[in-house]
């Protein structure tokens, strides 16, 4: 089951780039104490919002009972039935929002209250102390006039209160004031707003339509603390969410950086070590580093195809310089065991044909120091020249009597991005083996574009075609007898190619065509 999870999730998982990953981390691990400290406020405020909630519950039920026990009164303040609903929902306090007004001050001097609340708050005494010992709330009776009728010992008028006020409008009011008798229980009060704040709701009582009084009821909201104890295995199962949820950031974080470049490493030491391969591209790796395993895909290619030539390379050599060391030693044994009694011609042979091996020996050290530099150049900034201008010197260098070269070309001057000796070098190359292979009419086409190319065509007896795929290995010649080294054509292909440009075998009727490709460049004249 899992091993299906992990591969659905594999072949779905989007490209995400380092920065996505690392944001997402860094974003989620500075988010967590905003989002901690947010939902603390949330709870605070549900725990207040929960206060008044009970209180406007239980000043409902008592405003009902008392509006059943109240004597007959006089005709009080008219009210809407509308304007007295005080249900579910109807939360005015936000600890957020809401201001916190000064602790409820002493009730003003008044005369006493109306005989009918006094009457109603004796009927009422008993069940205002039950419901006050069951929820701790303090609840005080007032008559029409804002006037303390009873719950209390106090005497006087909250009529100035301003949800006092709203009540004897009829209209149910909440207010947060602060709490002047509270002293801190837990050490980590000042963390919150409500542990000084009481919770003051009015509640107007209602006989026919009339405020009769009102039912003034307060108490402090159920402590953060004191709700994080009760509430345990909720914030239990939060933290639990939150740690998995770094967990699952842990683990994106190994599979999309951490664990693809340990096993980058250890494919690097496998294929230093000279084993070993490329792993796959790791599907939920970062942009990046799919990127680098790719580089080093290629990277590893280009080595192990650099290892091959360099074994090829030293086989040929050692092969090429084999032969003609082995006749000038053997030529030196002769000389030095017949010397005195072999005669002139057999001796002039042997030092011609040791002369003759040191001469190769020397174009071959010359040929290879030449590919060498070839391999390692790296085309400037400056190289340009005109195709045109270049194909004509070499042709005009390289005419005799016999060969006719032509340059076949649209315009005057044609410029490319390569440096005017590594054209006439690899121009010479390519004429002079057309001349070596008997040809008598070579042509040089110029065509512009991009890339421009020139066609090297001749009439000559042409390569065969179990050599075309070889002509530019190093050494490989069908001329050895006549001093062919095989390095000619190499040397060109590495020429060009350290310019940007490609030197192509075509397929194109008898003869051999040869076609080179350069990247155009802007003349010097044209770019003032």
């Amino acid at each position: 089951m899992i091993g299906e999870v992990k591969g659905w999730a594999k072949r779905h998982w989007p490209r995400l780039s380092l920065r996505t990953y690392l944001f997402a981390s860094f974003f989620l691990v500075a988010a967590l104490p905003g989002v901690g400290a947010v939902a603390l406020r949330v709870y605070e405020n549900t725990l207040v919002r929960q206060t008044e909630a009970e209180l406007a519950a239980q000043g409902a039920a008592l405003a009902a009972s008392a509006a059943v026990l109240w004597p007959e009164a006089p005709p009080g303040r008219s009210v809407t039935p509308a304007s007295a609903r005080y249900g579910e929902g109807d939360s005015t306090v936000d600890l957020s929002a809401t201001p916190i007004l000064p602790e409820r001050p002493a009730p003003s001097a008044a005369p006493a209250p109306l005989a009918d609340a006094r009457a109603a708050a004796i009927r009422l005494a008993p069940v205002l102390a039950a419901t006050r010992g069951a929820t701790l709330a303090s609840i005080i009776l007032l008559d029409r006039d804002g006037r303390i009728a009873g719950g209390t010992g106090r005497r006087g008028s909250y009529a100035g209160l301003a949800e006092v006020a709203s009540a004897l409008q009829g209209q149910p009011r909440t207010e947060l004031r602060r709490n002047a008798s509270y002293h801190a229980v837990y050490r980590f009060d000042w963390l919150t707003r409500a542990a000084a704040t009481r919770v003051h709701h009015a509640r107007p009582v209602l006989v026919d339509g009339r405020v009769v009084g009102v039912l003034l009821l307060s108490r402090s909201a159920r402590s953060l603390f004191v709700g994080l104890y009760e509430d345990w295995g909720k914030i239990v199962i939060g933290i639990l969410a939150i740690l998995a949820l770094l967990i699952l950031l842990s683990g994106l974080l190994s599979r999309g950086i951490a664990r693809p470049i340990e096993q980058l490493q250890e494919a690097t030491r496998s294929v230093a070590a000279g084993r070993g391969g490329v792993p796959a591209i790791p599907p939920t790796a970062a942009i990046e580093i799919q990127d680098l395993y790719r580089d080093f895909a290629a990277m590893a290619e280009a080595i192990e195809a650099r290892s091959h030539y360099l074994r090829n390379f030293a086989h040929a050599v050692s092969h090429e310089f084999k032969t003609p060391l082995t006749g000038i030693r053997g030529a030196i044994e002769l000389l030095q065991d017949h010397a005195d009694s072999m005669a002139a011609a057999d001796r002039a042979r042997f030092l011609a044909n040791a002369d003759a091996d040191a001469t190769r020996l020397t174009l071959l050290v010359s040929r290879l120091l030449d590919l060498a530099r070839a391999d390692m150049m790296v085309a400037g900034p400056e190289g340009s020249a005109d195709v045109v201008a270049a194909a004509h010197k070499v042709a005009d260098a390289l005419r005799k009597t016999g060969v006719t070269i032509l340059v076949e070309a649209a315009s005057s001057a044609l410029f490319a991005a390569v440096p005017a000796s590594t054209l006439e070098a690899v121009l010479t190359t390519l004429i002079e083996n057309a001349i070596q292979a008997d040809a008598d009419r070579i042509v040089i086409a110029i065509t512009a574009g991009e890339p421009i190319r020139l066609a090297v065509r001749d009439n000559g007896g042409g390569i065969p075609a179990a050599d075309r795929a070889r002509i530019f290995e190093p050494f490989f010649t069908s001329r050895r007898v006549s001093g062919g080294t095989g390095l000619g054509l190499p040397i060109a292909r590495s020429l060009l190619h350290a310019s940007g440009g490609e030197l192509h075998l075509l397929d194109e009727g008898p003869g051999t065509t040869m076609r080179i490709s350069l990247r155009p460049a802007v003349h010097p004249l044209d770019q003032r």
